[in-house]
């Protein structure tokens, strides 16, 4: 793991980059920062220059979430529970419709991006994934807009790597586009060796992962 490609990669009409969950909530400062999650900003910036084609994604919960440990008394986050859709990591309350903690980063100048995804709006499902929620079933509705604007290959940057990122792009493989995922222009949280798994997981998939110089500069 952790090659990088031979030739460089040349974009086109083709590809789309996904800028996923660059919020307050997930840089420091937030209430589930991602270790350096601000570092990544000036290179995202820079490499959303270089694509016709950007999605932002954002975390958009209502404030009783129910993957909110605050919503499960004696509960603390970072434990699990048992929902309808399998095991969900509790979390401490973060980016609420509306607040601060899911505003973008003020430091994220991507004017030209043509779509916000916002997930995480149904309080009874958690959603990590830009395609579909926790549940494997919830569509959000992108490859159907990505495969109408023609667009095969889909490129990943953001927080946290080895969950909305790794998810993104794993469901990006299910729905039949080529996936590469920037490795630094991702920061992960590593909870209990989730970092390698997803990476593991996202390699079983046939998702490439590449670091930003793999990319050919217009």
């Amino acid at each position: 793991m952790g090659q990088t490609m031979r030739n460089k990669i040349t974009l086109g009409g083709d590809s789309a980059l996904l800028v996923v969950d660059i919020q307050n909530g997930f840089l420091p400062g937030g209430s589930l920062a991602v270790p350096g999650g601000d570092e990544i900003i000036p290179l995202v910036n820079a490499l959303a220059r270089g694509f016709e084609n950007v999605v932002l994604t954002q975390d958009w919960h209502p404030a009783d979430h129910l993957s909110f440990a605050s919503q499960h008394p004696g509960r603390q986050p970072f434990e699990t529970v048992q929902m309808p859709y399998g095991e969900q990591v509790l979390w401490p309350d973060h980016c609420v419709q509306g607040s601060e903690s899911a505003a973008l980063a003020a430091d994220l100048a991507i004017p030209q991006a043509q779509l916000v995804i916002r997930k995480g709006w149904r309080r009874a499902i958690d959603s990590y994934s830009a395609f579909r929620e926790a549940d494997g079933q919830t569509v959000t509705g992108l490859a159907g807009y990505l495969k109408q604007r023609g667009i095969a290959r889909v490129f990943v940057v953001g927080l946290a790597t080895d969950f909305c990122v790794a998810w993104t792009a794993i469901d990006a493989r299910k729905e039949g586009f080529e996936a590469y995922v920037i490795e630094d222009a991702c920061r992960g949280i590593d909870t209990a060796g989730s970092l390698a798994k997803a990476w593991a997981d996202m390699e079983a998939a046939g998702v490439q992962r590449i670091m930003a110089a793999d990319l050919a500069q217009a």
